[in-house]
């Protein structure tokens, strides 16, 4: 497991670690059943503490998206309920997003609607 760290300043480095690893999950990266790299790896690839990544993975586990087998390591969960609910929160946190960006612009949801349709439309008249 080779993810690409990106960190900023402005929230906790376990909390933005565990984001990475959810959205990992969500686009594939990291595959249901997967195993997960040992922490010290981990954190030498994301030049972390270890005790940061750590941190970070027990959370995940409390979240039910890691289980620990005592001798094999970790493992991404194959729960397709837990897999499916992260997958709704994460496109429910894109929604909110691109709802409060059309808002910035001055775009009502009603607007924003309309253009997606059109958008949906063009590339369906040109796909």
């Amino acid at each position: 497991m080779v993810l690409h760290w990106k960190f900023s300043s402005n929230r906790p480095v376990y909390i933005q670690i565990m984001d990475q690893i959810r959205n990992a999950i969500v686009t594939g990266e990291l595959e249901p059943g997967g195993r997960v790299s040992p922490v010290r790896e981990l954190a030498a690839q994301a030049q972390v503490n270890p005790n940061t990544m750590q941190r970070a993975l027990v959370e995940l586990e409390r979240e039910h998206l890691l289980v620990t087998c005592s001798t094999a390591g970790r493992f991404v969960t194959s729960d397709p309920q837990i897999l499916e609910n992260l997958r709704n929160a994460a496109l429910d946190a894109v929604i909110r997003d691109c709802a409060a960006q059309f808002a910035a612009a001055g775009i009502t949801i009603d607007q924003a609607v309309q253009m997606l349709l059109a958008l949906k439309q063009e590339e369906e008249q040109h796909g």
